[in-house]
C-alpha cells in the first residue's frame, strides 16, 4: 500500500525527525512536535500521533490528546459514518494500556451512547466497572444511568442496571422510584415506597419529608388500586390519619376513593361515614362531606343516564317483542329468549333485583343533605364538648323532635363538665327542665331541677341562677308557697356540722356560699315584697344587711319599703346605716335620696339636723361629687332657712368644685345672688371669680360678662378697666368676639383717646402672641421667679451659706418695688377690683395712698416730638385736691405727682399738654 506524498515529513520537520531519531521515547519531543504542525491536516497529525503511540503506549497525555481530535472529526458526521468505527478501534487500543483511565472510559462511553449501540455500550460500562477500582465507580454509574433511561432500553434492562446501582449506593433510591412511575411498573414503586417509609435511618438526598413521601405513596396506591396488590392499603392510610392529623379529610376521601376503583361502593360509603364521625376540624369534615356529596350525585347521575339509554334502546327495538309477548303471555314458554333477557324480564319491578334504583339513591342524597348540619355541630363537639353554646344550637337541630331533644340534653349535661365548661353550664339544665315545662310534664322539670341544685358549678352565680329558674317557674304555675319555700331552703346557711366536714375534704362547693349570694337574696326579697308581709320582707332585708352582701339599690329598696308603711324613722335609719357602709362613688345615690327625702320630710321642722347631715355629707364626699350636694343644700337654705347662710354655701361650693365645674358653679351662684340680693351684689362673686384660679379662657368669659355688668350700671370706667385686664387672654387672630365687644363698647361709650389705648393694646396683645418663644403669663412668670428664688435658697443652706448672706441674695433677686405684687399672691396681676380705681399705672398703697407706676408698654418718643410746645417749657397747673370720701369706691384717678415726672411716658405727657 503506497503512501501518500503529503504524509512525507516535508523539509520544514526534518529538524523534528532528526532530533525523534536520536531520542524516539522522549515525550517532550513528540509534544514539540505535534504543537509545531498544529495547523496541518489531521491525516498528517494522525501519523505522528500513531509513531509516538507507537513508540510510547503508556502516555496518557498522547491518548488524551490523540482522541479529542479524533472525537472532534466524527462530531458533525452521521453515526452510521465508518469513522465512528475507526474511532471505536482507536478506543480499544488505547484502553489496551490505559484501562485503569476514568476519564478514557467516560469519554468512550459518552462516544458509544451517541452511536446508540445498546449492546455494545451495556458491555462497555460493565467492562469498566470491572477494570476501575469502586472509589471511581461513581464516574461511570452518572453516565450509565443516563444511558439506561433513555427512550429505547429495554425496561427490563433498566430495572438490572438501577437495582445493581443500589447495591452501589442506597440513598439514591428516590430515582429508582421515579424511574419505576415513569415507567409505569406500579407494583415494584408501591412496594420500594413502603420499603423506604419503614427505614427509619432513610434520609432523603431530594429534601422531601415522610410526609410527602407517604402521601406520593398513598396517591399511588388509590389511583392504581388494581394494578398494585399485596400491600394492606386500609392499613397503610389508617396508619398516616392517626400519624399525620393535619390531611386528615385528604386521606379519608383517598381511602374512600379506593375502595370505589376496587368496586366497592357500599365500603366507599362506610368510609366516608366513619370520616365524618371521627374528624376534629371543620376544614377536613367540609372535604369529606362534598366529596361524599359528589360521589352520591355521580352515582344518581349515572344510574339515571343508563336508565335513559335503555329506554331509548328499547323504544328503538320496536314493539315485535312486546307484540309477542303480549300473545304468547307468558316469557317462561319463548324459548328463544337468552339467559340475560330471561332474567330481565322476569325481574322487571322487582326491588331487590333493580339495578337501577334511582329512588333509593335519591334518598341517600336527600338524607346525607339533611344531616350536614348535624354532622357539622357534632365536629364542634368533639373539638371541645364542653362548649355549651355548641350543646344549646345541637337541641335547635331537633326541633320538633322532643325525644331527640331530650337524649341530646341527657348526653350534654353527662358530657359537660361545670369546671371546663365554655360558656355557662347551667343553662343546659334550665333549658333541659323549660322543655318537660312546655310539654306539661311539671313533675319531671322539678326532678330536672333538683338534680341542677346539686351540681358543683364553677361560681356561686350559676348555682344562684338554677334556683331562681325554679322559683320562677313554680311563680308561672301559681305555686307561689312553693317559690317561697324554694327560696327560704336556699338561702339558708348551711350548718356547723356540714361546714366542718367540708373543711376535712378541702374541697368546697359553690353549695357551701350560695347564703351569700346577691342575686339570691334580691329575688327573695323582691318575693316578699310581692307575696310575704312586711316583717318577713323587713326579716330579708336585715338578713342582706346582717351578711353584709347590701347594695346601695338595696338600702334605698330598703327605704322606699319602709317609707311606703310609713316608718319614717327606721327609713333614715337605713339611710344612717347604709352612708356608714358604702364609700364613694357608690354611696353618691344613697346620701342624694336620703338628703331629698329628710328635707320633703321635715322641710324647716328639723332644719338644724338637716343642715348637720348636709356638712357631713359634703365632708365626706370627694370634689367630683360635691356639686349635687352643695346646690341641695344650698336650695334647703333658699326655702327654709336664711338667704346669707345661702350665699356661703354657695361661696363654699365654688371653691370646693373641681376646676373644671368652677365656671358653670359660679354662674349659679351670679344668679342667686343677683335674684335675692340685686345685682350690685354680685360684683363681689365676679371679683371672686376672676380671683379664684380659672382657666385663662373661663376668666375671659367671666371679665366679659363682668364688663357687660358694669355697662348695663353704667359704670363706663369700670368696664374699660375690666376690658383691659381681660385683654391679656385674648388673641386677636382668634378671639375676635372679645375684641368687637371691646370696639362697640369704645364707640358707644369712648372717645378718641379711650379708642386709641384700646388699639395699642391690641396691638400690644398681638405682638405678644405672635413671638417665636412662648412668653408666659406675669403671674406664671412670678411664680416661677418665686420658685426659682426658694430653689436658690435651699442649696445656700445645704452650702452652708449664713442665714444674712442668703437674706442678702434674696434682696438681690426679688423684683424691685415698683413691681412688687400686690399682697394677695391669688389675685389676678393687673386686675381691677371694685375698689381700685380704674386709671392704668395707678395702684393703691398699703396705708391707703396712691403711687404711680410706669407703663412699660407705652413708646418713649424724644422731648422735641411735642408739636403745640416749640419750647419745652413745661406747663403749671394748679389743681384743687377733691376728698375721696365725696366718690367713695368710684373715686377718680389722681393725677401723677410732680415729684416723679420721670415715671410718665411721652404719650402721657402729650395728652396733658393738650389738655392744658
Amino acid at each position: 500500500m503506497s503512501i501518500p506524498k503529503e504524509l512525507y515529513p516535508s523539509q520544514d520537520d526534518l529538524l523534528y525527525e532528526e532530533e525523534i531519531l536520536r531520542n524516539p521515547f522522549s515525550l517532550k519531543l513528540w509534544w514539540r512536535y505535534l504543537i509545531a504542525r498544529n495547523e496541518a491536516p489531521f491525516k498528517k497529525r494522525a501519523v505522528i500521533y500513531e509513531r509516538a503511540l507507537k513508540a510510547l503506549p503508556g502516555s496518557y497525555k498522547l491518548w488524551y490528546a490523540y482522541l479529542r481530535e479524533r472525537l472532534e472529526i466524527v462530531r458533525n458526521l452521521p453515526i452510521t459514518h465508518s469513522q465512528y468505527e475507526s474511532l471505536n478501534n482507536t478506543f480499544e487500543r488505547a484502553l489496551v494500556t490505559m484501562h485503569k483511565m476514568p476519564r478514557i472510559w467516560v469519554m468512550y462511553l459518552l462516544s458509544l451512547t451517541e452511536q446508540k449501540l445498546l449492546t455494545r455500550t451495556r458491555w462497555t460500562f460493565d467492562r469498566a466497572l470491572c477494570a476501575l477500582p469502586v472509589t471511581q465507580h461513581e464516574r461511570i454509574w452518572e453516565p450509565y444511568l443516563i444511558f439506561v433511561s433513555q427512550k429505547g432500553v429495554p425496561v427490563e434492562t433498566s430495572l438490572r442496571v438501577y437495582r445493581r446501582y443500589l447495591k452501589f449506593d442506597p440513598t439514591h433510591i428516590e430515582e429508582f422510584i421515579e424511574f419505576l412511575l415513569n415507567s409505569s411498573l406500579w407494583q415494584e414503586a408501591a412496594e420500594r415506597l413502603a420499603g423506604v417509609l419503614n427505614d427509619p435511618q432513610f434520609y432523603s438526598i431530594k429534601g422531601k419529608t415522610k410526609h410527602q413521601l407517604w402521601l406520593e405513596l398513598c396517591d399511588l396506591l388509590i389511583n392504581h388500586a388494581t394494578e398494585v396488590s399485596g400491600m394492606k392499603v386500609d392499613a397503610i392510610i389508617r396508619g398516616g390519619i392517626r400519624k399525620f392529623t393535619d390531611e386528615v379529610g385528604r386521606l379519608w376521601t383517598s381511602l374512600a376513593d379506593y375502595y370505589i376503583r376496587r368496586g366497592l361502593p357500599e365500603k366507599a360509603r362506610d368510609i366516608y361515614e366513619e370520616g365524618m364521625m371521627t374528624v376534629v376540624t371543620v376544614r377536613d369534615f367540609s372535604v369529606i362531606f362534598d366529596t361524599y356529596s359528589q360521589f352520591e350525585e355521580s352515582t344518581l347521575a349515572y344510574v339515571m343516564e343508563q336508565l335513559d339509554l335503555e329506554e331509548d334502546g328499547s323504544i328503538e327495538d320496536g314493539g315485535m317483542e312486546d307484540n309477542a309477548f303480549e300473545v304468547e303471555g307468558d316469557p317462561r314458554l319463548d324459548f328463544k329468549l337468552s339467559e340475560s333477557k330471561f332474567k330481565e324480564k322476569i325481574f322487571r319491578g322487582f326491588w331487590l333485583k333493580d339495578v337501577y334504583d334511582v329512588d333509593l339513591r335519591l334518598s341517600r342524597l336527600e338524607h346525607l343533605m339533611d344531616r350536614r348540619p348535624e354532622l357539622a355541630n357534632s365536629v364542634l363537639l368533639r373539638q371541645n364538648p364542653h362548649n355549651v353554646e355548641q350543646w344549646h344550637r345541637r337541641v335547635k337541630l331537633f326541633e320538633g323532635n322532643p325525644t331527640k331533644q331530650i337524649l341530646t340534653y341527657t348526653e350534654a349535661v353527662r358530657t359537660v363538665d361545670p369546671m371546663k365548661a365554655v360558656g355557662k353550664p347551667h343553662t343546659l339544665w334550665v333549658a333541659f327542665a323549660k322543655l318537660y315545662e312546655d310539654h306539661k310534664d311539671i313533675a319531671n322539670a322539678r326532678v330536672i331541677f333538683d338534680k341542677a341544685v346539686q351540681v358543683n358549678y364553677k361560681t356561686v352565680d350559676n348555682l344562684a341562677s338554677v334556683w331562681c329558674e325554679w322559683a320562677e317557674m313554680e311563680l308561672r304555675h301559681k305555686n307561689f308557697k312553693g317559690a317561697l319555700e324554694l327560696m327560704k331552703r336556699a338561702t339558708a346557711e348551711p350548718s356547723v356540722e356540714v361546714k366542718r366536714r367540708v373543711a376535712a375534704d378541702g374541697n368546697e362547693p359553690v353549695q357551701m356560699k350560695l347564703h351569700k349570694s346577691l342575686r339570691l337574696w334580691a329575688f327573695y326579697v323582691d318575693l316578699e315584697e310581692s307575696l310575704g308581709t312586711l316583717e318577713s320582707t323587713r326579716a330579708v332585708y336585715g338578713r342582706i344587711l346582717d351578711l353584709r352582701i347590701a347594695t346601695p339599690q338595696i338600702i334605698i329598696n330598703y327605704s322606699l319599703l319602709l317609707e311606703e308603711h310609713k316608718y319614717f324613722e327606721d327609713a333614715f335609719k337605713v339611710y344612717e346605716r347604709g352612708v356608714q357602709i358604702f364609700k364613694y362613688p357608690h354611696v353618691k345615690d344613697i346620701w342624694v335620696t336620703y338628703l331629698t327625702k329628710f328635707v320633703n320630710r321635715y322641710k324647716s321642722m328639723k332644719l338644724e339636723r338637716a343642715r348637720e347631715l348636709f356638712e357631713h355629707a359634703i365632708e365626706k364626699a370627694p370634689a367630683e361629687y360635691v356639686k349635687p350636694l352643695y346646690l341641695q343644700y344650698a336650695k334647703l337654705e333658699e326655702q327654709y332657712g336664711l338667704a346669707k347662710r345661702a350665699m356661703k354655701v354657695y361661696d363654699q361650693a365654688a371653691k370646693a368644685v373641681p376646676d373644671n365645674e368652677k365656671m358653670g358653679m359660679y354662674e349659679i351662684y351670679i344668679a342667686r345672688a343677683a335674684e335675692i340680693f340685686g345685682v350690685p351684689k354680685t360684683r363681689e362673686i365676679y371679683e371672686q371669680a376672676i380671683e379664684s384660679g380659672l382657666p385663662d379662657k373661663d376668666v375671659k368669659t367671666m371679665c366679659m360678662k363682668y364688663a357687660e355688668l358694669e355697662k348695663s350700671l353704667g359704670e363706663i370706667d369700670r368696664g374699660r378697666a375690666i376690658y383691659q385686664f381681660s385683654s391679656q387672654f385674648a388673641d386677636p387672630r382668634s378671639d375676635a368676639d372679645f375684641w368687637k365687644r371691646w370696639h362697640d363698647f369704645e364707640v358707644q361709650h369712648g372717645n378718641e383717646d379711650t379708642f386709641r389705648e384700646m388699639l395699642r393694646i391690641k396691638r400690644s396683645v398681638a405682638a405678644s402672641y405672635s413671638q417665636m418663644h412662648f412668653i408666659l403669663p406675669e403671674y406664671s412668670m412670678q411664680k416661677d421667679q418665686k420658685l426659682n428664688l426658694e430653689e436658690t435658697v435651699d442649696t445656700l443652706k445645704r452650702a452652708g451659706v449664713p442665714e444674712d448672706e442668703m437674706a442678702a441674695l434674696e434682696r438681690q433677686l426679688a423684683p424691685a418695688a415698683t413691681n412688687a405684687p400686690a399682697k394677695d399672691t391669688g389675685r389676678k396681676v393687673g386686675f381691677v377690683s371694685a375698689g381700685v380705681e380704674s386709671q392704668p399705672g395707678v395702684i393703691r398703697t398699703p396705708d391707703g395712698g396712691r403711687k404711680v407706676t410706669a407703663n412699660n408698654e407705652e413708646i418713649e418718643l424724644p422731648e422735641d416730638s411735642d408739636t403745640e410746645n416749640d419750647e419745652g417749657v413745661e406747663l403749671e397747673i394748679a389743681q384743687k385736691p377733691v376728698p375721696d370720701e365725696v366718690f367713695g369706691d368710684l373715686a377718680p384717678n389722681k393725677e401723677p405727682s410732680r415729684e416723679e415726672p420721670d415715671k410718665l411716658g411721652a404719650l402721657e405727657r402729650i395728652k396733658r399738654q393738650r389738655r392744658a
